[in-house]
């Protein structure tokens, strides 16, 4: 059986703790997970100025396959890559997972992917969620799209993500190996 395989995207200004801690929890669930760089270099750095060096640019990776694609919050730049947005409309019309935190569900929003869906956005962010139905868990899947607040749930919504990707034991098996409760998830 193949693993599991998800690509999480980072541009300048992203925030950290969204991005690799999703990282780290989906890898300790065993599914590979590709940091790609949106930018120029595979140097990224985010909003704390934490410099991290991705595992792809996004020109490699563009005509790949993955289960899930992934974007962490902190900056809404992410709405400009029209890369990534053509990406994301081709991977959420083939039918597979998509995942955003933060600000970041602000890219399935502008493409018109939450209509009649619960969705989740970073708070004062909700004008970006058109035609999304508001929801008061901290991760809100519907459908194939899993939405996240932002930072504070970022633990959360990565044990959402390995329940969806690999099922709901490795998620619980995690979530014990890295101390924590899952509440609601």
């Amino acid at each position: 059986m193949s693993r599991a395989r998800a690509a999480l995207f980072i541009i300048n200004g992203f925030e950290e703790t969204e991005a690799l801690c999703t990282v780290d929890i989906l890898r300790r669930a065993e599914i590979e997970v590709t940091i790609v760089s949106l930018g120029d270099s595979e140097k990224i750095t985010g909003r704390s100025k934490i410099t991290v060096l991705a595992d792809a640019l996004f020109g490699e990776i563009k005509d790949k396959e993955f289960d899930m694609l992934i974007i962490p919050g902190g900056t809404i730049a992410y709405i400009e890559h029209e890369g990534l947005l053509e990406l994301v409309k081709r991977h959420h019309g083939a039918g597979r997972k998509l995942a955003a935190i933060c600000a970041a569900p602000a890219v399935f929003g502008k493409l018109g992917l939450l209509a009649g869906k619960r969705a989740l956005i970073y708070p004062g962010m909700e004008t970006w969620l058109e035609g999304a139905l508001p929801s008061g868990e901290i991760v809100e899947t519907d459908g194939s799209i899993t939405t996240s607040k932002g930072p504070g749930t970022t633990v959360y919504f990565a044990l959402r993500l390995v329940e969806i990707l690999v099922g709901k034991e490795t998620a619980e098996n995690v979530a014990e190996r890295f101390i924590v409760q899952r509440i609601g998830c």
